[in-house]
C-alpha cells in the first residue's frame, strides 16, 4: 500500500491557518485519527432516497472531520486501474511504458507553463508546499526537492493548451488509455460532487454546470528507488507537506481496491471551511537492507486525478455554510494558475 501521512487543518483567529498532525489533534480530543471506508454503491445504486441521503451525509461528515475518505465499490473496474498503471510505469525495465522511456524522450515532453499544466516533470523540478513565496519555495527545492517524476495530462480538446504525448511507437496505446481513464475519473468526480451537494442540503446537481468543462489534471507519479538515508534530511520526503488546490483529489495506489478521496482548497473555500482541506505528504516505506550500512527505499507509483471547477467559475462561499463568508469570491483559473506558478 502506498504510504502518506495526513495533517489536519485548524482555523485560528484573523483568518490564519495552522497545520498540525491529524493524529496529534485527534489524540488531544481523546480520539484516534481514522479515514472511514464508504461503500459508494449505496449512493450510486441506492435502493431508496433515504439510503442515498444517508450515504451522502456519511461522506460529508467524513470530509468535515478528516477531509479524507476511502471509497469502495466506486464503479471503476480493477482492470481499468491496473491498465492505467501498466501504461504509466511497467515493472519490466525494457518495456516501452512511459516512465521506462529514455530520458531524452521524456524531456522532449517537458512541462512548460502553469496555464497549460501539461507534460513531463523531472525529478526535483517540483516542490509542493503551502508557501506562496517564490524565494522560500526555491530554497526548499534546493534543500529538499520532491523525489519523484510525473506526467501531467489535461483535457485533450482544449483549443489553447495541448497535451504532450509520446509517439505511438514509443508508448503503444498510452494516449488512448489515459484519455479513457481521464473521462472515467471525471465521471466519478461528478458522482462524488453530487453526493457532497446532497449532504450539504443543496440540490443534488448543484455543482454539475460548474464542473462540466473538465478542467482537471491527471497526474501519473513515479517514485524511483532511492537510498533511504537521502530521505532522512530535514523537510525531505517523496512529496512534501501540502494541500491540494481544487475540489477533490482521487488517488489510485499501486495496490488497487479503494480510492483515496480528499477535499481540495477550493472546495473547502466554497464550503466556507465546513469541508476540510487536509495537509498531507508522501513518505517513504521501510527501506530494504542492501549492505551493512545502507537501505534502499523501493520504487512506488500512484495516479492522482486532481478535480477542479470550470476555470471560468467563480467560487464564492455557499450561503448555507455559515452566517459569514470567510473568503471573498475567487476565479478558479486565476487561483489554480497562481498556485501552480508558485509551486514550479
Amino acid at each position: 500500500m502506498f504510504t502518506f501521512t495526513v495533517k489536519s487543518l485548524v482555523v485560528v483567529s484573523k483568518g490564519a491557518r495552522l497545520r498540525t498532525l491529524a493524529t496529534a489533534a485527534a489524540a488531544a480530543n481523546g480520539k484516534a485519527f481514522s479515514i472511514p471506508v464508504i461503500d459508494f454503491s449505496k449512493f450510486k445504486q441506492a435502493r431508496s432516497a433515504a439510503e442515498k441521503q444517508e450515504t451522502a451525509e456519511e461522506i460529508v461528515t467524513a470530509f468535515k472531520e478528516s477531509g479524507f475518505v476511502y471509497l469502495s465499490n466506486h464503479g471503476i473496474p480493477r482492470d481499468t486501474v491496473q491498465n492505467a498503471f501498466q501504461k504509466a510505469c511497467a515493472s519490466l525495465p525494457l518495456s516501452k511504458e512511459f516512465f521506462a522511456l529514455p530520458p531524452e524522450i521524456k524531456d522532449s515532453l517537458a512541462w512548460e507553463d502553469p496555464r497549460a499544466n501539461r507534460g513531463y516533470v523531472q525529478i526535483g523540478r517540483e516542490r509542493v508546499t503551502q508557501s506562496s513565496d517564490p524565494d522560500e519555495i526555491a530554497a526548499l527545492r534546493e534543500k529538499a526537492p520532491d523525489y519523484k517524476e510525473s506526467m501531467e495530462i489535461g483535457r485533450d480538446w482544449d483549443s489553447e493548451w495541448k497535451n504532450q504525448w509520446p509517439t505511438e511507437s514509443d508508448a503503444p496505446l498510452y494516449k488512448q488509455t489515459m484519455l479513457d481513464f481521464f473521462q472515467t475519473c471525471h465521471n466519478l468526480h461528478v458522482d462524488v460532487m453530487r453526493s457532497i451537494a446532497l449532504g450539504l442540503d443543496l440540490g443534488e446537481r448543484f455543482f454539475d454546470d460548474k464542473i462540466n468543462e473538465q478542467c482537471h489534471n491527471l497526474r501519473l507519479l513515479s517514485y524511483p528507488p532511492i537510498k533511504s538515508s537521502l530521505l532522512e534530511g530535514d523537510g525531505q520526503a517523496r512529496a512534501g507537506a501540502h494541500s491540494d488546490y481544487g475540489t477533490l483529489t482521487l488517488l489510485f495506489q499501486d495496490s488497487p481496491g479503494t480510492i483515496v478521496v480528499n477535499i481540495g482548497d477550493l472546495l473547502s473555500r466554497w464550503s466556507n471551511d465546513v469541508l476540510r482541506s487536509t495537509l498531507h505528504r508522501v513518505v517513504a516505506p521501510a527501506g530494504k537492507q542492501v549492505n551493512d550500512k545502507e537501505k534502499v527505499t523501493p520504487h512506488r507509483q500512484s495516479i492522482a486525478f486532481f478535480c477542479n471547477p470550470n476555470f471560468s467559475a467563480e467560487v464564492a462561499c455557499l450561503p448555507n455554510c455559515g452566517p459569514h463568508a470567510k473568503y471573498p469570491p475567487v476565479n478558479t483559473g486565476d487561483y489554480i494558475v497562481g498556485r501552480l506558478t508558485a509551486t514550479y
